[in-house]
């Protein structure tokens, strides 16, 4: 089994003034993942924090909008869940 040494294939060069890190294709997948779970995490974490504060001033929610018939007693349990928060 091929076992991946990360450290071998990392360098530093000079490029204006600035370090730049070159790594290999599978540490860059492995960097990519964390920062876009990171991100999707801190959006989550946002939204959550917006709708907790408009929660809890008591504000209406001008971005949340549904339809429906009102004829199923689906449709009628969707539009007093929607009422309630």
């Amino acid at each position: 089994m091929h076992q991946l040494d990360f450290n071998k294939e990392i360098f530093i060069s000079r490029m204006h003034g600035a370090n730049i890190k070159i790594i290999s294709a599978q540490q860059a997948r492995i960097c990519n993942i964390y920062k876009n779970t990171k991100l999707k995490l801190l959006k989550t974490n946002a939204a959550i924090w917006f709708n907790k504060m408009y929660k809890m001033k008591q504000l209406k929610l001008s971005y949340i909008q549904f339809k429906t018939r009102d004829k199923t007693p689906q449709d009628r349990k969707t539009t007093s869940n929607a009422v309630r928060f």
